[in-house]
C-alpha cells in the first residue's frame, strides 16, 4: 500500500517576530500548550510547527531537553535547569560540577533524570522529587564511547545510550546493577539522538550519513526513514499520540509525520466520545457505526502509550472501553482510533 507522509519544514529566516534558529539542538513536545520547545544556545524557542517561533520566557538550554510532571528540565551548560511549563518560570537549578559536557537527558516517569557528560563518558542521576532540593550522584562511570541521545526503556528496566564515533555503538546501561553492555555496533558514523514511538521502536539521528533510522524494538531489524534530505540532525523528539518526529539541525527543524497512512485514509479528529469528561472508573463508549475498530490506543499528556487498553465492540458498532485499571491522573488525554476507514484522534478528559 501506498505511504503517504505530511511534511513541515521551517524557513527560519521568515519567522515572526525575529526568532530564529541558530543552534537548535534537542526538541521536546510540550503537552500543556501544545507545541514544541527547542534548545537553542543561549534561549529556548517555542515552535508551534507551523513557522511561528516565540521565545520560551527568558529560559535557556543549550543541549538536553525532558517533559516530566508538568516540568521542562533542560542541560544549560554545567546545570539542569527546570521551568515550570504554565509559565515558563525557572522553578530548579542544579550543578553537576566537573562535567564539562552535559548532553542527552531523559527520566523514568517518575522522579529521576538522566544525563550523559560526552566528554567524560558519565552517566549522572538526578533526584527531582524535591525541586527544591535536588541532588545527583554519579550512576555510571565509564560508557565505553562517547555517550550522546539517551532514552529510558521501561520495559527492560534499562537506559539506551546511541554514541558518537566510526561504526558507533548502542548501548545499555541495567537500572539496577548499573552494568553497561553493547546491544549492536550501528555501522553507522556519530550517533546523536534516539527517541520511541507508543510500539516500542526505536529512532536514531546520525551525522554520516545524515538520516533517521528505524529500529525495531530489539534492535533486529532497522530502516532507514525517508525523510527530505538532513543536514546534523541532533536530538530528535518524537510526539507518539501523532506520530510527528521534530528534527532540530541548527539553523532550522523539520516536523516528519511518521504515521502510515494509505490512500483514502484520513488522520483527523473524527469521532464524539461519551460521556467526557468522567472520572476514569466508569466506562466510556465510541460511537463507530459501519466503521470496523482495528486498533484503540491511549495517550497520556507527554504523548506515551498507556498500556494494555482492554475493550469491547458491539454487533452495532459501539465500542466501550474502561481506564479504572491504569491508576491515571486528572488531566487530558488522546484517544486514537484506527479503524478500516482510517485513524482519528479525539481528546479524553479525566477528572
Amino acid at each position: 500500500m501506498k505511504q503517504i507522509f505530511t511534511l513541515f519544514i521551517l524557513i527560519t529566516s521568515f519567522v515572526l517576530h525575529g526568532q530564529t534558529y541558530t543552534n537548535a539542538e534537542s526538541a521536546e513536545y510540550d503537552p500543556v500548550n501544545d507545541q514544541w520547545l527547542v534548545s537553542n544556545g543561549s534561549n529556548i524557542i517555542a515552535d508551534d510547527g507551523n513557522g511561528n517561533l516565540s521565545f520560551f520566557g527568558s529560559a535557556s538550554a543549550n543541549t538536553g531537553m525532558e517533559v516530566l510532571n508538568g516540568i521542562l528540565f533542560a542541560v544549560d551548560g554545567m546545570d539542569i535547569a527546570g521551568y515550570d511549563l504554565a509559565t515558563a518560570n525557572e522553578v530548579m537549578r542544579l550543578t553537576i560540577t566537573g562535567a564539562p559536557f552535559l548532553n542527552g537527558l531523559t527520566n523514568d516517569g517518575n522522579s529521576t533524570l538522566y544525563v550523559t557528560d560526552f566528554t567524560t563518558r558519565t552517566i549522572y542521576a538526578v533526584d527531582v522529587s524535591d525541586i527544591s532540593n535536588p541532588f545527583y550522584v554519579e550512576f555510571v562511570s565509564d560508557t565505553i564511547n562517547a555517550p550522546n541521545g539517551i532514552i529510558y526503556d521501561a520495559a527492560n528496566n534499562r537506559l539506551i545510550y546511541v554514541c558518537w564515533g566510526t561504526n558507533a555503538a548502542i548501548r545499555a546501561v541495567d537500572i539496577a546493577t548499573q552494568d553497561v553492555s553493547l546491544i549492536i555496533n550501528s555501522g553507522i558514523t556519530n550517533l546523536d539522538g534516539i527517541d520511541d514511538d507508543a510500539e516500542g521502536n526505536y529512532y536514531i539521528s546520525s551525522w554520516t550519513p545524515d538520516q533517521i533510522i528505524k529500529y525495531n524494538s530489539d534492535f533486529s531489524a532497522s530502516e532507514v526513514i525517508p525523510t527530505p534530505s538532513l543536514n546534523s540532525p541532533a536530538d530528535i523528539g518524537y510526539n507518539q499520540a501523532t506520530d510527528i518526529i521534530a528534527i532540530p539541525m541548527f539553523t532550522d527543524v523539520i516536523f516528519y509525520d511518521n504515521s502510515t497512512l494509505g490512500l483514502g485514509e484520513k488522520k483527523s479528529e473524527g469521532f464524539s466520545i461519551v460521556p467526557n469528561p468522567i472520572d476514569a472508573s466508569h466506562r466510556f463508549s465510541i460511537a463507530l457505526g459501519a466503521s470496523q475498530l482495528e486498533k484503540l490506543e491511549v495517550f497520556d499528556i507527554t504523548g506515551k502509550k498507556v498500556s494494555a487498553i482492554r475493550y469491547e465492540e458491539d454487533a452495532t458498532g459501539i465500542v466501550s472501553f474502561s481506564l479504572r485499571d491504569h491508576s491515571l491522573k486528572s488531566g487530558v488525554y488522546m484517544v486514537k482510533l484506527t479503524t478500516e476507514e482510517g485513524i482519528f484522534f479525539e481528546k479524553l478528559a479525566v477528572r
